[in-house]
């Protein structure tokens, strides 16, 4: 709009200034060698423009020609740059596809094209194809070249770092990553890497000081911030708890404030105070613990919390434990195992009978086997408990990176991640069990109650699909053993 405002207010004034000398004419004369030439004014003016434009033209022209290798030569260098930006763009895409073999076509037609011109991205492109490739050792060469350029720093200590990862050379991990941090601190990959590898290496303070930086950068959200903050806590305060049980203590709380369902932090908590003779504190943390994530840790040291208690103190806890967190598998589980230590078989096979309902796995079935051996001594019953076991789903354990573990750390051994253990259900089954209870049920045998007034409130018998595979420990009980058809499933009289 302003340049054709702008054209039309010069034609204007064109128009405006040949009307002005069209109104006052006049005339020139000119006088050279004897000969006199004369014209009108206009005309005159005319005829200046006209020879100042052909003199700008003319310069125009000389000048042209004069830089015409140079043009010449831009053009055959700009063709050759898109071509070697074409190659670079289409080398990025196949690098990016896991196709080596183009992707080196391209790398190589890129350094033709732009052999003049210093690319980064080219030498990025050779270390991600020779990656592809396997050759490791030209991509940390490459990654080499490229942290040594101010530019592409970055980059190459992003690239030295994940191959120190891939050797397991954790020093030189942490090295690569806190140069990126001091360059760029905002990079999450670097700030995480030295949180993780500061964790794997116990330095816990340096670790909380960089989530703290990361959390003010806004890195971090305010959720994630207070879980890591929680794991690393615990993490110390499980390297503090034999040397310091006052530091243990602390730091485990403060962990399980910031991740009430954290259960390693209660019981680390618990732990250092039972050492500092504060009974009642760890008490309050298991209590709290348990309610926001009930656990069989939680469950053992709260019921075993004052050495000098028998069992019937004992069993009161288990009652009070599972009041607060009430219907749930491991509140009976608790307290099945507290009233069978208790000889109360009545609320212990209540309670393990409810459990093995609401959750079917081995432990439950186990306890029902020890309920019955204690209680009846029917080894009929306990022997198909144990087959029930062995057929059950598996109890959670602890397990980090897919693999079992034998308890909790802030750190994963093998990968140096922090927060990567979880109680889960396995999901292969235990050798070791099956061959304990393998050797266990071999080593029954049938031994028929001396009292046939005896009665048995259960039904132990395997579900019509397991009978198949728990055929093999019944094969050894005799025919009086094994339940009869006029026999109600939940009351029965074992044999005589």
């Amino acid at each position: 709009m302003l340049r054709i405002l702008a054209f039309f207010l010069v034609v204007l004034a064109g128009g405006l200034g040949f009307a002005w000398l069209a109104d006052h004419p006049g005339s020139v004369s000119i006088l050279w060698q004897g000969q006199e030439v004369g014209t009108s004014f206009t005309v005159f003016v005319i005829l200046q423009l006209a020879l100042l434009f052909a003199a700008i033209l003319l310069f125009w022209l000389v000048r042209g020609f004069f830089k015409a290798p140079d043009r010449v030569s831009r053009f055959f260098s700009g063709r050759r740059r898109d071509k070697g930006y074409r190659a670079l763009s289409a080398g990025m895409i196949a690098a990016g596809a896991g196709d080596a073999v183009t992707a080196r076509r391209l790398v190589k037609q890129a350094q033709k094209q732009l052999a003049n011109r210093r690319e980064p991205m080219v030498r990025f492109l050779d270390a991600q194809t020779a990656l592809i490739e396997g050759d490791h050792a030209k991509a940390r060469s490459l990654f080499e070249t490229l942290e040594g350029d101010p530019e592409t720093r970055l980059v190459g200590l992003r690239g030295l770092y994940l191959e120190a990862e891939r050797l397991g050379d954790r020093e030189a991990a942490r090295g690569y990553a806190e140069r990126a941090v001091r360059i760029a601190p905002h990079v999450p990959w670097a700030g995480g890497a030295v949180l993780d590898l500061k964790a794997a290496q116990g330095d816990y303070d340096g670790a909380l000081a960089i989530l703290e930086a990361q959390r003010d950068s806004r890195l971090v959200d305010k959720a994630e911030s207070r879980r890591l903050r929680a794991v690393l806590l615990t993490g110390k305060a499980q390297d503090l708890a034999d040397s310091d049980p006052t530091g243990a203590r602390n730091a485990a709380r403060e962990a399980q404030k910031l991740a009430p369902d954290l259960v390693p932090a209660a019981v680390i908590a618990a732990r250092a105070m039972v050492r500092l003779n504060e009974h009642r504190q760890a008490q309050k943390a298991l209590e709290a613990g348990w309610k926001a994530q009930p656990h069989p840790e939680l469950a053992a040291l709260y019921i075993h919390l004052w050495p000098g208690d028998g069992v019937a103190e004992r069993l009161k806890r288990a009652r009070h434990l599972a009041s607060l967190n009430p219907g749930h598998v491991e509140s009976r589980l608790a307290l099945a195992r507290a009233a069978l230590d208790a000889r109360e078989f009545g609320t212990a096979r209540v309670e393990a009978m409810a459990a093995a309902e609401d959750a079917p796995r081995e432990s439950a079935y186990l306890l029902l086997a020890d309920i019955e051996d204690a209680e009846t001594g029917n080894d009929a019953l306990v022997r198909q408990w144990m087959s029930r076991a062995l057929h059950a789903p598996k109890d959670p354990s602890w397990s980090v990176d897919g693999a079992p573990a034998e308890g909790w750390r802030a750190v994963s051994p093998t990968t140096g991640r922090l927060d990567a253990y979880t109680w889960s259900v396995p999901h292969e089954g235990d050798p070791e069990l099956v061959q304990r209870v393998g050797r266990m049920l071999r080593g029954m045998q049938p031994a028929p109650s001396n009292d046939p007034g005896r009665r048995v409130f259960i039904d132990a018998r395997l579900p019509p699909e397991e009978q198949a595979a728990a055929s093999a420990p019944a094969t050894d009980l005799g025919k009086d053993e094994l339940p009869r058809k006029d026999e109600t499933p939940l009351e029965r009289s074992p044999a005589a």
